[in-house]
């Protein structure tokens, strides 16, 4: 389970190294106090507003990778999360989502419509597959299969496609004609499971709420669904930082506790792990418009019930800065590589491209 925090979450104001001079000399409008962070050590303590989040970490459920990114950063968010989304410094011109290789890997051609599912309006590159096209709705009722239209129109049109064969241009087309067709067969499946689950935990009314209200129901159903995928957005904070970050923690907090709360209500659920991760951190210094510009070096989360909690990686040091951003020290396709063994049981350099050490989170 994906949980994407769009426009570069600030790790500095999320897990807050309130034990830290440097913080606070760079921080004169947006940090957060010692005394008001919830302690993780004296070191550091999680933003105000996660409360239920610090204590599932105290109760052992909830991990904190930090210094999470990779060697020679983008700034830029797009191709930033081309990096991420692809585990691959090239972005997409490496080829599929990340998600997509893991698929192959772990079920080779055995596709089956419900396998991979965004629930929100735009599906991330990381899910892209030729062979294994990812489920994409932001409402259960508008559900459709992310890419096969376009897909279906380019291979249709003969005088695009002239330097394919004519036998893999049909071999394709009957392929995502399948595909589709075992879509549209299971399509109330789908809006059935959602519609009639009803969970013992109370989720807020709100967008991102309602999405992760839908994630567990299909997590709970029996429908097959391994890899689902979701988008908190906002986390552009260049202006007037502390209240816009505040708000998104708070909005954080209040959903994703109670749908770690509902996993737990089924063995499948049980089974679920969560990462949480955005495509840069924030600067270390704010800026004149009490903000932070785009960063580096973040953190990750990792949450379920077989995370062991904690803090993992090396914290990044505030002082020794590269032109004034934090340096990574964990390369994020290490936690990738760490939730491919732990739950496919698979090589992850099969969907990763290259070998990378594992956290022993999970």
């Amino acid at each position: 389970m994906l949980v994407q925090l769009s426009g570069g979450n600030d790790g500095l104001s999320t897990v807050v190294p309130h034990g830290d001079d440097s913080y606070h000399r760079e921080r004169k409008t947006t940090r957060h106090r010692a005394s008001d962070v919830l302690t993780i050590d004296g070191y550091r303590g999680f933003h105000p507003a996660l409360k239920r989040m610090h204590a599932r970490m105290k109760e052992g459920g909830l991990a904190v990778i930090e210094g999470v990114g990779y060697a020679n950063p983008n700034r830029s968010h797009f191709k930033s999360l081309d990096v991420w989304h692809t585990a691959d410094r090239g972005g997409r011109s490496s080829g599929e989502g990340w998600v997509g290789r893991l698929c192959e890997a772990a079920f080779g051609a055995e596709a089956l419509p419900e396998r991979v599912v965004h629930v929100g309006s735009t599906a991330p590159y990381s899910l892209y597959s030729t062979r294994h096209p990812a489920l994409s709705f932001a409402l259960p009722r508008n559900y459709r299969w992310l890419e096969n239209e376009k897909e279906l129109a380019r291979l249709s049109d003969v005088s695009r496609d002239a330097m394919d064969e004519p036998s893999t241009r049909r071999s394709r087309l009957d392929r995502l004609r399948r595909v589709m067709r075992d879509a549209h067969a299971s399509s109330r499946q789908v809006r059935s499971a959602v519609a009639s689950y009803r969970p013992k935990t109370e989720y807020p009314s709100d967008v991102f709420g309602d999405s992760l209200r839908t994630v567990a129901a299909l997590i709970h159903s029996d429908l097959g669904t391994r890899i689902l995928s979701v988008e908190l957005g906002g986390f552009d904070t260049h202006v007037d930082q502390k209240n816009r970050h505040d708000r998104l923690m708070r909005t954080l907090d209040a959903s994703l506790a109670p749908f770690l709360e509902d996993l737990e209500m089924s063995e499948s659920g049980r089974e679920t792990l969560v990462l949480v991760f955005s495509e840069f951190g924030r600067r270390v210094a704010e800026n004149a418009s009490k903000g932070t510009d785009h960063g580096c070096a973040s953190l990750m989360l990792a949450a379920g019930s077989h995370v062991k909690g904690g803090l993992y990686g090396e914290h990044p040091s505030l002082s020794k800065l590269d032109e004034g951003d934090l340096t990574f020290t964990t390369d994020f396709r290490s936690v990738y590589a760490t939730a491919i063994r732990s739950v496919f049981g698979i090589d992850p350099g099969r969907a990763l491209g290259s070998d990378y050490p594992t956290l022993g989170f999970v």
